[in-house]
């Protein structure tokens, strides 16, 4: 459909898209830890913007990483808690416990070394990108997160992202 006063045709963004779906990956997987701990020898890496909105991190920490930090989740981490749009976790820092909020859209590389998965996301999005996504940002119910949880004895495939972004024209 036409934008009359403007004269374009709006475009969907697909890539934002996907990215906000791939979230729900993200939180997907920090809820199963929350109710059931990591499986295996899964551990998770999670680098995020530190400057982001809703971002709460100790000052010390914010002024060591002004930018982006990269947490690990794997033996000593404590009050795990998943929340629609950001998590909480206590982290062991320098031998003090620290409380971190971060908000999903903080996130921009999440990875699980113990299968080789990972997913990197755009490290830009604007308020506008935000906003357009209010509704559609919804993340899944806890029940479909069941679902989700490995079975027994179940192996991981690995999905490369790469196949779905633009390629460079040559």
């Amino acid at each position: 459909m036409a934008d009359k006063d403007n004269g374009f045709t709006p475009q969907i963004n697909y890539e934002l898209l996907v990215e906000t779906a791939l979230r729900t990956v993200v939180r997907s997987s920090l809820k199963i830890a929350e109710q059931s701990g990591l499986p295996g020898n899964a551990h998770f890496y999670i680098t995020f913007l530190t400057n982001y909105p809703g971002v709460d991190i100790p000052p010390r920490l914010k002024e060591s990483h002004p930018e982006r930090m990269t947490i690990i989740l794997q033996h000593q981490f404590w009050d795990l808690e998943i929340r629609k749009d950001d998590f909480s976790v206590s982290l062991s820092f320098g031998g003090s416990r620290e409380l971190l909020t971060i908000p999903f859209m903080s996130i921009i590389d999440f990875n699980d070394p113990s299968v080789g998965f990972g997913l990197q996301f755009a490290s830009e999005l604007t308020e506008a990108n935000d906003e357009d996504l209010e509704e559609s940002n919804d993340l899944p119910a806890d029940s479909d997160i069941e679902a989700a949880k490995p079975a027994a004895g179940s192996t991981a495939d690995v999905v490369s992202l790469d196949t779905f972004r633009k390629k460079p024209n040559s």
